[in-house]
């Protein structure tokens, strides 16, 4: 297996790199013959998120995008297994258990040490080398580099947060991992966004990718949208795509990214 088999990779023009860690949907069978039946249906997938986006590139945004499931290893946990969010409920870097508890594996079938590490080995580390050295090759050529790390999830999931979540949910690591001019414009496209509700920094802050990468003192500035999918498709399965909702959503994700370009300009 190659890199090339990890991810799917474009260069852009612009300083903005677009990270899409957890549209993936392969699982390698030997993998997928430990998995319950549950988890071989994949519902945590951040569903069309490539597709959703699939404008990034006429703006001059690189894009890098995973190629297998979050259930095979997750790109934006930490490899040392540190907790994402202490004291609440968290998912592993090789995720037990669906978002709606349903076991991942088959009875005695769990991943042990040796597993999750070669995991890491194999398909972890090469997104993240790619995503260290693109990010790294924008900020010697723009003088600054652009992180947007594109998610989506279920608007109620009562595993991790009560209620409904708000549409756009914007995390910069409590205002770590970006500049503020920059993080104020941006989220002042979502804030200003007719028909739809924004939090700044709400449940959701930001995951790994965007604490472990955002270090705006070195000119690498990385923001998240955690994306409720109810804004661009059916949330029950199938998980089908709806063009019609997406076509309200997509002109404001597109106004978001180029604002980001806009503010290194």
């Amino acid at each position: 297996m190659t890199e090339d088999d990890i991810y799917d990779f474009a260069p852009g023009t612009t300083p903005l790199l677009v990270s899409i860690p957890h549209d993936g949907r392969t699982i390698p069978d030997d993998i997928a013959a430990r998995m319950t039946d549950a988890a071989r249906a994949i519902p945590d997938t951040d569903w069309h998120i490539g597709r959703l986006y699939d404008f990034a590139a006429e703006l001059g945004a690189g894009v890098l995008a995973a190629r297998h499931s979050r259930y095979v290893v997750d790109l934006n946990r930490d490899p040392d297994g540190a907790a994402l969010y202490p004291g609440a409920d968290n998912t592993e870097i090789v995720p037990l258990a669906t978002f709606d508890r349903e076991p991942i594996y088959l009875s005695g079938a769990e991943p042990d040490g040796a597993d999750i590490a070669g995991r890491i080995a194999r398909f972890w580390r090469p997104y993240h080398r790619r995503l260290a050295a693109e990010l790294g090759l924008l900020r010697e050529r723009h003088g600054v580099a652009l992180l947007f790390d594109a998610h989506s999830i279920r608007s109620v999931l009562p595993r991790f947060f009560d209620g409904r979540l708000p549409d756009f949910n914007f995390g910069t690591a409590r205002g770590a991992s970006a500049d503020v001019r920059l993080a104020a414009s941006a989220f002042r496209v979502l804030d200003s966004a007719e028909g739809f509700t924004a939090v700044d920094n709400g449940r959701f802050t930001g995951g790994y990718i965007t604490r472990r990468y955002g270090a705006p003192a070195d000119g690498i500035h990385a923001i998240q949208l955690e994306l409720t999918q109810r804004t661009y498709m059916d949330e029950a399965p199938p998980f089908d795509y709806r063009p019609d909702l997406a076509a309200k959503v997509k002109p404001v994700l597109r106004d978001l990214l180029a604002a980001t370009i806009d503010w290194a300009g």
